[in-house]
């Protein structure tokens, strides 16, 4: 692999792709314990000296913003809001020139409480996962009891500001795949703007199976049976999702289809996990350090050249389809979404 250019400051990969998109991953650390993504007794944690102190935190995206072009930095997790320094974080990055678009993408408990400091720090919005809107599915699913709080962080985060509220939804085969409609529903009734997202091959357990991934073009099926569905006429750019005028519109719904409809051509994204590694991808199996560079002394400039470095090494696609695709060893909730 030649390596990437010093010269130019922004995140650029081998086919002309540029990272402005930056997800954050604050902990691997969930309070719920959702069935696709880790198994019920959780998973082993990253030790507190592995993870980025907030200051390192705060350091790495003030390198991506100021130095590699960054222009939106969203915090996720494992569930970033059970992160103590969450609100000092954000305030941090939100006193940064040039200001990066901040969000959130959360599960929504503890949401409600949190929601006006965070709003005050400077979040711009907020993505919360709900996947069903019937308890005991709720339950089942999560395995947490704690629908009602969801549901209250969502009204919580509209309340505060925190727009347009996005609630992110995963369908899966005989569980939930009825669901869409009422979730579509839900969110009209309540100004939010909803995604579904296909499955994809991240779970802790390594248990994917494609037969029980409810396909993009079977969640626009089950929705076109009682909404009327338009394509949306605005440029999707780097968006992950395709988005539909429900109704004719202003209301619209996405459906994000990583995997049979994957967009890796227009992907604008770069991820630092909680514990300091760059991932050029969410399916890569391969990562670039900057944790211990960081803690050796290195300046900002070194950090930068590696950042860019790791970038330019990106793939030109998941390759989910290929017979030769490996899933990542570190699931979702430790990679950050």
């Amino acid at each position: 692999m030649t390596a990437a250019p010093t010269t130019d400051g922004v995140l650029v990969d081998r086919y002309g792709r540029v990272a402005r998109d930056l997800r954050v991953s604050l902990t691997d650390k969930c309070n719920l314990r959702c069935t696709y993504c880790m198994p019920a007794e959780g998973l082993p944690w990253l030790a507190g000296p592995q993870l980025l102190s907030d200051e390192e935190i705060v350091r790495l995206v003030r390198i991506a913003v100021q130095e590699l072009g960054v222009t939106e930095v969203r915090f996720t997790g494992g569930e970033p809001l059970i992160r103590p320094g969450l609100v000092g974080i954000v305030a941090a990055v939100a006193a940064l020139e040039p200001r990066p678009r901040i969000s959130l993408t959360t599960n929504g408990i503890g949401l409600a409480r949190l929601a006006p400091s965070l709003r005050a720090a400077g979040l711009d919005r907020v993505n919360v996962s709900l996947d069903t809107l019937d308890r005991a599915r709720f339950a089942e699913l999560t395995r947490r009891d704690r629908l009602d709080d969801v549901i209250a962080g969502l009204a919580g985060a509209a309340t505060a500001g925190l727009t347009p509220v996005k609630i992110n939804s995963v369908l899966m085969r005989g569980v939930n795949d009825d669901d869409a409609p009422e979730l579509l529903r839900f969110a009209l009734d309540h100004g939010y703007e909803l995604r579904f997202i296909e499955q994809m091959p991240l779970d802790a357990q390594h248990g994917w199976d494609r037969t029980t991934m409810v396909t993009a073009d079977e969640i626009l099926a089950s929705l076109a049976r009682e909404f009327a569905l338009t394509p949306d006429p605005a440029e999707r750019g780097a968006a992950p999702a395709e988005t539909w005028l429900v109704g004719g519109g202003p209301a619209k719904v996405g459906v994000i289809g990583s995997v049979t409809r994957p967009f890796c051509g227009d992907c604008d994204r770069t991820r630092l996990t909680a514990d300091g590694q760059v991932r050029a991808c969410l399916f890569a199996t391969e990562e670039s350090d900057l944790r211990g560079a960081l803690r050796d002394g290195a300046d900002d400039a070194e950090l930068a050249r590696r950042w860019r470095t790791a970038m330019w090494g990106k793939r030109a696609g998941h390759g989910i389809d290929d017979p030769t695709f490996l899933q990542p060893v570190r699931p979702m909730s430790a990679i950050g979404g």
